[in-house]
């Protein structure tokens, strides 16, 4: 995998850094609207995602999308139904998906409610048809990450075998066909969840990682400024093949970074 160059952007609080993310949405989905006629993009579950979708339901945001021709996706899911309050979906859903003219054939969810592993198969099958008939390059124009206290990111969690099997794809030749969804249980949790792996996040064409909080400061330290170590750090597996990644951070969880030297 090729280096990639790391952009960090902090801002005073979470609140900020939901109304910078908000507009750069909007400024990523008109510019792919305007170059290939769609937009694609991956969303994330967490708080600081959940104040920006109530961002883009509302003004100045939402009337500057043309939302027919926004295709939304997930990065990862509960194996849960889609009304649990646990969902990542019932959460888009509420925050954002209920408040805006997005036609349903638009919203791609995975479907939680099936058995892990079907659903991991089932929700692979939806991304290869999509973008195998998507204009431009075939991949999501942006994956919105969040980043757990732990270093984990989408569904890969430290220790976890979707993790350690990310490890061993990396060693592989690039051509290799890999799997781009998994059902990965967190024994953490005690619980299944269905993920992306690294395959179609690290293609995208912008990735932006939203992270904030007190709570959050030594994994994100860990995570940018120490040493590589994905399998305990699965946040430092993303690093993109031909696009931009984006930290965004409040000054929170960035109290530790101007503490340590970045990490190359």
């Amino acid at each position: 995998m090729s280096e990639s160059v790391t952009i960090i952007q902090k801002y005073t609080d979470a609140k900020v850094l939901a109304q910078v993310a908000a507009q750069r949405f909007v400024e990523l989905a008109k510019a792919a609207i305007t170059t290939q006629g769609r937009f694609s993009v991956a969303l994330s579950g967490g708080s600081t995602p959940a104040a920006m979708y109530k961002l883009l339901a509302s003004e100045p945001y939402a009337n500057q999308l043309d939302w027919g021709k926004i295709d939304v996706f997930w990065g990862d899911e509960r194996c849960v139904p889609p009304d649990d309050s646990e969902s990542n979906y019932r959460m888009a859903h509420e925050t954002l998906l209920s408040h805006v003219p997005l036609p349903p054939a638009n919203i791609h969810r995975i479907r939680g409610e099936l058995a892990p592993q079907v659903g991991a198969q089932e929700y692979e099958a939806t991304l290869r048809e999509y973008f195998r008939a998507a204009p431009g390059a075939g991949r999501f124009d942006l994956v919105l990450l969040g980043m757990g206290n732990d270093g984990h990111t989408l569904s890969l969690f430290p220790g976890s075998e979707a993790a350690r099997q990310e490890m061993i794809l990396l060693s592989q030749p690039a051509q290799t066909q890999q799997r781009w969804v998994v059902a990965n249980y967190v024994e953490k949790f005690s619980t299944w969840r269905i993920t992306l792996t690294t395959q179609p996040v690290n293609a995208a064409a912008n990735i932006l990682f939203l992270v904030a909080g007190a709570d959050k400061a030594d994994a994100l330290q860990q995570v940018l400024a120490e040493p590589p170590q994905p399998p305990l750090l699965p946040a430092q597996l993303i690093k993109p093949i031909n696009g931009q990644l984006i930290w965004m951070v409040d000054e929170a969880a960035a109290a530790l970074l101007d503490k340590s030297p970045k990490r190359t």
